[in-house]
């Protein structure tokens, strides 16, 4: 961001074509790095920052795709080429009103508002450590958004998928450049080729377009004659991209390689969905003490087979996910209901090993884990029979883990179950008996109940006591002993 106020100054001295490229590029980086972190913290100034930077990059654009077009005619045609001193001319006479412009909605860029959003931001990325593993987890998510636009622009020689792929490429790159630095650095020639390449493409077909805006009929044959050229460029670069990212030596390939991948890519998207709970979560403190217990409430009842649905494939990372993300209140500086929680939650990209299926059940879980218990109405009646099972299972869990923690738990330790033919045994250690606190809980534990089909008893046991700290022996002593041996 910083970068950007040091060319716009550059800028307002000197506009000349390397001088708009750099500013659009510092705007674009800090754009496409608003846009990635938006999918993780909702905080409002990401977007304000994006906001605030449109009006100047749009009006930087112009300029932009005049320059490009001056340098692909003079490249394209001869100096006797009618064609090109006519386009060159259209050029030349709009240039002074480009410029005036440019200079305009510069002066008009609110400098003193940057500055502030600057500094709010910096602390708001550190929600994502450079090089950890939710900087990961974004990383592949763009690239996984890149990809899809390649295979959707292989498809046809149009040229707005290409163009697609263009932006999705630079956002990719700018992400790695932001996040992944050695990604980057390993990276960087290749990706500012394909990059190099795509643009071309891009100009070349900015330039037909406006070919086809200006043709006449008296120069419709050279009109023609560039065409074909402006098509030969085109197909050549297009084929040097498919050389390069198909097959067994395909960039894209090589690249996902690097990115996670098996048991480090459930990691990374854990690390995202940390780095979201972090930001949206005013109690992080206390949701890590429930988290910790419905963890541990969710294992033990695996264990004693409490019930089938604790033995799904996805339960496991359904129930670490809805524990993480069940203390979020905020986004955006305002405080959210349940069902305005769920809606945020489905508001946000689903990480890269998740199903849109998966992602709903956690999120409704998170919707019921206080407050009324889920009925057959609304969203959730759609649901089938097994997945509302899914969703009272885990909610319960964290019903329960919840009023624990209220109740005095101050973590899993000591937490065990047994099972019977009449009802299933949790031990909780230090549990108080009195009549607030089993009012408390037996309605806590009665979502929970409905899953298992039978009572859950929560008995006290007494705590496991505390391993004495070891005792510090005296210095002096340490010296005498030293001596001794000595």
């Amino acid at each position: 961001m910083n970068r950007v106020l040091e060319e716009l100054e550059s800028l307002q001295t000197s506009p000349d074509p390397d001088t708009v490229h750099d500013l659009r590029v510092a705007i674009r980086r800090c754009r496409a790095l608003a846009a990635v972190m938006e999918d993780v913290d909702p905080d409002s100034a990401w977007p304000e920052m994006r906001k605030v930077a449109r009006k100047l990059f749009r009006g930087l654009g112009a300029v932009r795709d005049a320059q490009v077009m001056e340098e692909w005619i003079k490249k394209l045609a001869s100096e006797n080429d009618p064609l090109r001193a006519q386009l060159l001319a259209s050029l030349e006479t709009d240039e002074r009103q480009r410029s005036d412009d440019t200079l305009r909605v510069a002066a008009k860029f609110d400098e003193k508002e940057w500055t502030q959003l600057e500094r709010r931001l910096r602390q708001r990325a550190r929600l994502v450590p450079v090089g950890g593993l939710a900087a990961e987890c974004l990383a592949l998510e763009r690239f996984e958004e890149a990809k899809e636009l390649h295979n959707r622009a292989l498809r046809t020689e149009k040229p707005k998928p290409w163009h697609a792929l263009r932006i999705g490429l630079k956002r990719f790159r700018y992400t790695l450049e932001g996040l992944l630095p050695e990604h980057s650095a390993a990276w960087s020639e290749n990706l500012k080729r394909l990059q190099d390449l795509l643009g071309d493409v891009h100009d070349l077909d900015v330039l037909s377009e406006a070919l086809r805006e200006n043709e006449t009929a008296e120069a419709s044959e050279s009109a023609k004659a560039w065409q074909e050229k402006i098509s030969s460029e085109r197909r050549d670069r297009i084929e040097t991209y498919r050389q390069l990212t198909l097959g067994k030596t395909s960039l894209w390939h090589d690249w996902r390689h690097s990115l996670p991948n098996g048991k480090r890519l459930d990691a990374a998207a854990t690390a995202r969905l940390r780095a979201t709970a972090r930001a949206a979560d005013s109690r992080m403190r206390k949701t890590g003490q429930v988290s910790r217990i419905a963890l541990r409430v969710f294992e033990v009842l695996r264990r004693v087979d409490a019930a089938p649905v604790f033995h799904e494939p996805t339960m496991r990372r359904l129930m670490q996910a809805a524990s993480k993300l069940h203390g979020v209140d905020s986004a955006g500086g305002r405080n959210l209901s349940q069902k305005a929680v769920r809606k945020f939650l489905l508001s946000l990209t689903i990480p890269p090993n998740w199903t849109s299926e998966e992602w709903d059940l956690m999120a409704w879980a998170v919707r019921f884990h206080r407050g009324p218990e889920p009925k057959q109405k609304n969203g959730f009646a759609r649901l089938s029979e097994e997945q509302r099972t899914t969703v009272r299972a885990l909610a319960g869990v964290l019903r329960l883990a919840r009023t624990l923690r209220k109740s005095g738990l101050e973590g899993p330790v000591g937490l065990r179950c047994e099972k019977s033919a009449e009802a299933i045994v949790l031990s909780v250690p230090g549990l108080l008996d009195t009549a607030e606190i089993a009012a408390r809980l037996a309605a806590a534990k009665h979502l929970l109940e409905s899953v298992l089909e039978k009572p859950l008893l929560l008995k006290s046991v007494p705590k496991p006591e505390k391993a004495p700290p070891p005792i510090a022996q005296p210095t002096e002593a340490l010296q005498l002993a030293d001596a001794a041996c000595a």
